[in-house]
């Protein structure tokens, strides 16, 4: 409970957010899997069905545990700091900012596909990310099984690229469209809540 505490200190949105993430994550995959299904986020007829809901929702269930705790660990590692950097209410209207973005995103883009369906707190961990990066563009980051870590604006720039790449190929199962609406909408809020910030992470890119 200490450790939990400690945690959370400066980020109480954050502690509230990773627990939320998780319990109805582990809830949904292990004591109620109709609720991941009522909960799925399907633009195809969502306005017949008045389900507005999925809009959210969605972004707090998961397709497994891998899903899950990949989301869950990527939020840690920089949702916490972040937070403390931004202050609480800015945090959390970065947060829901980055999960409509990448909501709305799906919704308009896939409305024609009957049998498509997206889940995930990816798109708003996206965002997350992205303004991270823009706050500390001198920090790097670490992915596995590479040996050496990456500039936090390079793994920015890149990330956008194959994820931009993978969205005109249909590479996979994964929803790159929403990551891309979610680190986009990471990037306007940097820009509107610190003019100048992306052009100081640019400029630290070409240092």
């Amino acid at each position: 409970m200490d450790f939990l505490v400690g945690l959370s200190a400066g980020a109480p949105v954050s502690g509230l957010l990773l627990a939320t993430i998780l319990g109805i994550g582990l809830l949904g995959l292990y004591r109620w899997p109709a609720f991941v299904a009522r909960n799925l986020l399907r633009p195809s007829g969502l306005v017949q069905r008045g389900a507005y809901h999925t809009l959210v929702t969605s972004g707090f269930v998961h397709a497994d545990l891998a899903h899950l705790v990949f989301n869950a660990f990527t939020f840690w590692a920089f949702g916490f700091g972040l937070e403390r950097q931004l202050g609480s209410a800015p945090f959390a209207g970065l947060y829901a900012l980055g999960l409509l973005a990448s909501s709305l995103a799906t919704w308009v883009l896939h409305w024609r596909q009957p049998a498509y369906a997206s889940l995930g707190a990816s798109g708003a961990i996206l965002a997350v990310l992205f303004a991270s990066v823009v706050v500390n563009p001198g920090a790097s980051i670490y992915i596995l099984p590479l040996p050496v870590p990456i500039p936090a604006p390079w793994f920015a720039l890149g990330y956008l690229a194959y994820s931009f790449v993978a969205s005109s190929t249909h590479l996979g199962r994964v929803n790159h469209e929403a990551h891309i609406a979610g680190a986009l909408a990471g990037l306007a809020f940097m820009a509107v809540r610190q003019p100048g910030s992306l052009a100081q992470a640019l400029g630290a890119l070409l240092a």
